[in-house]
Protein backbone atom coordinates (compact mmCIF):
# COMPACT_ATOMS: atom_id res chain seq x y z
CA UNK A 1 0.00 0.00 0.00
CA UNK A 2 2.83 2.18 0.61
CA UNK A 3 6.60 2.74 -0.80
CA UNK A 4 7.61 4.98 1.06
CA UNK A 5 11.08 4.89 3.33
CA UNK A 6 9.81 7.55 5.35
CA UNK A 7 6.98 5.26 7.35
CA UNK A 8 8.01 2.94 9.98
CA UNK A 9 7.27 -0.81 9.96
CA UNK A 10 6.26 -2.34 13.23
CA UNK A 11 4.07 -5.26 14.46
CA UNK A 12 1.56 -4.37 16.91
CA UNK A 13 -0.23 -7.10 18.92
CA UNK A 14 0.68 -9.54 15.95
CA UNK A 15 -0.73 -7.76 13.24
CA UNK A 16 1.35 -5.61 10.51
CA UNK A 17 1.39 -2.12 11.14
CA UNK A 18 2.83 1.33 9.22
CA UNK A 19 2.61 4.31 11.24
CA UNK A 20 3.01 7.36 8.46
CA UNK A 21 5.13 10.60 8.98
CA UNK A 22 1.60 12.74 8.15
CA UNK A 23 0.40 11.10 11.40
CA UNK A 24 -2.12 7.95 9.34
CA UNK A 25 -1.59 4.51 10.97
CA UNK A 26 -1.40 1.92 7.79
CA UNK A 27 -2.32 -1.87 8.33
CA UNK A 28 -1.53 -3.21 5.43
CA UNK A 29 -2.75 -6.62 5.85
CA UNK A 30 -6.57 -5.43 6.02
CA UNK A 31 -5.92 -2.67 3.07
CA UNK A 32 -6.99 -0.10 6.18
CA UNK A 33 -6.05 3.36 7.13
CA UNK A 34 -6.58 4.64 10.69
CA UNK A 35 -6.99 8.34 10.82
CA UNK A 36 -7.77 9.80 14.52
CA UNK A 37 -9.35 13.57 15.60
CA UNK A 38 -9.21 15.48 12.80
CA UNK A 39 -11.64 18.27 14.93
CA UNK A 40 -13.45 19.95 11.48
CA UNK A 41 -14.49 23.26 11.99
CA UNK A 42 -12.52 23.66 15.42
CA UNK A 43 -11.60 26.84 14.40
CA UNK A 44 -15.15 28.45 13.71
CA UNK A 45 -16.02 26.94 16.94
CA UNK A 46 -13.24 28.84 18.77
CA UNK A 47 -14.73 31.88 16.62
CA UNK A 48 -17.82 31.82 17.70
CA UNK A 49 -16.48 32.08 21.64
CA UNK A 50 -14.40 34.96 20.61
CA UNK A 51 -11.05 33.45 20.05
CA UNK A 52 -10.21 34.48 16.54
CA UNK A 53 -8.84 31.54 14.88
CA UNK A 54 -7.71 30.99 11.29
CA UNK A 55 -10.95 29.70 9.56
CA UNK A 56 -9.18 27.23 7.16
CA UNK A 57 -8.34 24.32 9.28
CA UNK A 58 -10.69 21.62 7.84
CA UNK A 59 -9.39 22.76 4.37
CA UNK A 60 -5.94 21.83 5.33
CA UNK A 61 -6.49 19.09 7.10
CA UNK A 62 -8.88 17.58 4.28
CA UNK A 63 -5.92 18.50 1.72
CA UNK A 64 -3.34 16.09 4.05
CA UNK A 65 -5.88 13.53 4.36
CA UNK A 66 -6.80 13.49 0.70
CA UNK A 67 -2.80 12.85 0.25
CA UNK A 68 -2.52 10.51 2.65
CA UNK A 69 -5.78 8.31 1.40
CA UNK A 70 -4.07 9.00 -2.34
CA UNK A 71 -0.70 7.88 -1.65
CA UNK A 72 -1.63 4.36 0.10
CA UNK A 73 -4.86 3.59 -1.52
CA UNK A 74 -6.89 1.82 1.10
CA UNK A 75 -9.56 0.07 0.47
CA UNK A 76 -10.94 1.09 4.20
CA UNK A 77 -11.03 4.57 6.31
CA UNK A 78 -11.63 4.41 9.58
CA UNK A 79 -11.56 7.86 11.01
CA UNK A 80 -11.29 7.25 15.05
CA UNK A 81 -13.64 9.89 16.48
CA UNK A 82 -13.61 13.27 17.00
CA UNK A 83 -13.79 13.55 13.43
CA UNK A 84 -16.26 16.93 14.00
CA UNK A 85 -15.27 19.22 16.53
CA UNK A 86 -18.69 19.84 17.71
CA UNK A 87 -22.47 17.87 16.48
CA UNK A 88 -23.07 21.74 14.17
CA UNK A 89 -19.50 21.37 12.64
CA UNK A 90 -21.40 20.25 9.42
CA UNK A 91 -23.50 23.05 9.52
CA UNK A 92 -20.40 25.84 9.62
CA UNK A 93 -18.33 24.15 6.70
CA UNK A 94 -17.47 26.02 3.40
CA UNK A 95 -19.44 24.50 0.39
CA UNK A 96 -16.30 23.51 -1.39
CA UNK A 97 -14.74 21.83 1.92
CA UNK A 98 -18.36 19.62 2.12
CA UNK A 99 -17.90 18.22 -1.76
CA UNK A 100 -14.87 17.50 -0.69
CA UNK A 101 -15.32 15.30 2.35
CA UNK A 102 -18.52 13.67 0.50
CA UNK A 103 -15.73 12.68 -2.60
CA UNK A 104 -13.26 11.66 -0.19
CA UNK A 105 -15.96 8.95 1.55
CA UNK A 106 -17.48 8.23 -1.49
CA UNK A 107 -14.04 7.57 -2.96
CA UNK A 108 -13.08 4.26 -1.08
CA UNK A 109 -14.89 1.20 -0.37
CA UNK A 110 -15.63 1.28 3.21
CA UNK A 111 -15.64 4.59 5.50
CA UNK A 112 -16.44 3.80 9.11
CA UNK A 113 -16.80 6.76 11.40
CA UNK A 114 -15.98 5.57 14.94
CA UNK A 115 -18.20 7.91 17.37
CA UNK A 116 -16.23 10.28 19.37
CA UNK A 117 -16.61 12.64 22.94
CA UNK A 118 -16.88 15.53 20.48
CA UNK A 119 -19.16 13.96 17.85
CA UNK A 120 -21.10 10.95 19.71
CA UNK A 121 -23.61 11.46 16.23
CA UNK A 122 -21.52 12.10 13.06
CA UNK A 123 -23.32 13.89 10.45
CA UNK A 124 -25.05 11.52 8.08
CA UNK A 125 -24.91 13.76 5.15
CA UNK A 126 -21.84 12.46 4.00
CA UNK A 127 -21.83 8.83 3.95
CA UNK A 128 -20.17 5.91 5.87
CA UNK A 129 -21.10 4.05 8.47
CA UNK A 130 -21.09 4.79 12.45
CA UNK A 131 -19.50 2.94 15.17
CA UNK A 132 -19.01 2.72 18.51
CA UNK A 133 -15.79 -0.01 18.37
CA UNK A 134 -14.76 -1.73 15.35
CA UNK A 135 -12.80 -5.40 15.71
CA UNK A 136 -10.49 -5.78 13.11
CA UNK A 137 -8.61 -8.70 13.37
CA UNK A 138 -6.79 -9.12 16.73
CA UNK A 139 -7.57 -5.39 17.02
CA UNK A 140 -10.06 -3.62 18.28
CA UNK A 141 -10.85 0.28 17.36
CA UNK A 142 -12.27 2.94 19.58
CA UNK A 143 -12.28 6.61 20.55
CA UNK A 144 -11.08 6.60 24.36
CA UNK A 145 -8.40 4.42 25.45
CA UNK A 146 -9.34 1.55 28.14
CA UNK A 147 -7.41 2.70 31.23
CA UNK A 148 -5.22 -0.48 32.37
CA UNK A 149 -3.89 -3.31 30.15
CA UNK A 150 -5.96 -3.93 26.68
CA UNK A 151 -3.88 -5.55 23.85
CA UNK A 152 -4.91 -4.88 20.28
CA UNK A 153 -6.96 -1.76 21.39
CA UNK A 154 -6.46 1.27 18.84
CA UNK A 155 -7.48 4.24 20.41
CA UNK A 156 -7.14 8.00 20.05
CA UNK A 157 -8.70 11.14 22.16
CA UNK A 158 -5.44 11.85 24.09
CA UNK A 159 -3.69 13.60 21.12
CA UNK A 160 0.05 12.02 22.32
CA UNK A 161 2.93 14.33 21.78
CA UNK A 162 6.63 13.62 22.81
CA UNK A 163 9.48 15.71 23.86
CA UNK A 164 12.58 14.54 23.40
CA UNK A 165 15.73 16.15 25.06
CA UNK A 166 19.52 15.32 23.69
CA UNK A 167 22.85 16.98 22.40
CA UNK A 168 22.01 20.12 24.15
CA UNK A 169 17.90 20.67 22.83
CA UNK A 170 15.07 19.48 23.12
CA UNK A 171 12.51 18.87 20.68
CA UNK A 172 8.80 18.29 21.08
CA UNK A 173 6.26 16.72 18.00
CA UNK A 174 3.26 15.24 17.60
CA UNK A 175 3.44 11.23 17.85
CA UNK A 176 2.10 7.40 18.25
CA UNK A 177 2.58 6.02 21.75
CA UNK A 178 2.83 2.34 21.21
CA UNK A 179 4.49 -0.28 23.65
CA UNK A 180 3.47 -2.81 19.98
CA UNK A 181 0.69 -4.61 22.29
CA UNK A 182 -1.72 -1.17 22.35
CA UNK A 183 -1.18 2.32 20.13
CA UNK A 184 -2.83 5.88 20.86
CA UNK A 185 -3.08 7.67 17.40
CA UNK A 186 -1.86 11.39 17.18
CA UNK A 187 -4.23 14.04 16.36
CA UNK A 188 -4.54 14.98 12.92
CA UNK A 189 -6.55 17.76 12.48
CA UNK A 190 -5.06 21.29 12.01
CA UNK A 191 -5.32 22.90 15.06
CA UNK A 192 -4.90 20.31 17.67
CA UNK A 193 -2.90 20.11 20.67
CA UNK A 194 -0.64 17.73 22.04
CA UNK A 195 -0.84 16.13 25.78
CA UNK A 196 2.81 14.75 26.59
CA UNK A 197 3.15 11.28 26.98
CA UNK A 198 4.90 11.90 30.20
CA UNK A 199 1.26 12.83 31.98
CA UNK A 200 -0.39 10.52 33.89
CA UNK A 201 -3.45 9.74 31.67
CA UNK A 202 -0.80 7.36 29.55
CA UNK A 203 0.91 5.82 32.62
CA UNK A 204 -2.93 4.79 33.16
CA UNK A 205 -2.85 2.77 29.99
CA UNK A 206 0.41 1.95 29.44
CA UNK A 207 1.36 1.38 32.68
CA UNK A 208 4.53 3.25 32.29
CA UNK A 209 5.45 6.20 30.07
CA UNK A 210 4.66 4.39 26.65
CA UNK A 211 7.55 4.45 23.71
CA UNK A 212 6.74 6.69 20.88
CA UNK A 213 7.20 7.19 17.23
CA UNK A 214 7.80 10.48 16.63
CA UNK A 215 6.28 12.53 13.40
CA UNK A 216 9.58 14.61 12.01
CA UNK A 217 8.82 16.57 8.87
CA UNK A 218 9.71 13.45 6.32
CA UNK A 219 9.85 10.93 8.54
CA UNK A 220 8.80 8.51 11.52
CA UNK A 221 11.79 8.33 14.43
CA UNK A 222 11.12 5.66 17.12
CA UNK A 223 12.13 6.91 20.66
CA UNK A 224 12.55 4.48 23.78
CA UNK A 225 10.46 6.13 26.63
CA UNK A 226 13.53 6.72 29.01
CA UNK A 227 14.72 9.69 26.49
CA UNK A 228 10.92 11.51 26.55
CA UNK A 229 10.82 13.94 29.42
CA UNK A 230 8.05 16.19 31.16
CA UNK A 231 6.90 19.13 29.41
CA UNK A 232 8.53 21.71 32.04
CA UNK A 233 12.37 19.99 32.32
Amino acid sequence: MTDRLADHAFTLAGEAAIADADGVLVLPDHGVLVVSDLHFEKGSSYGMGGQMLPPYDTRTTLRRLAAAIARHRPRTVIALGDSFHDRLADRRMDGADVERLADLVDGVGRWVWIEGNHDPAPPPQFGGEVRHTLELGGLVLRHEPTEGPAPGEIAGHLHPCAKVRGKGRAVRARCFATDCERLIMPAFGAFTGGLNVCDPAFERCFGAVPGVLVMGRARVYPVAAKSCVPDRS
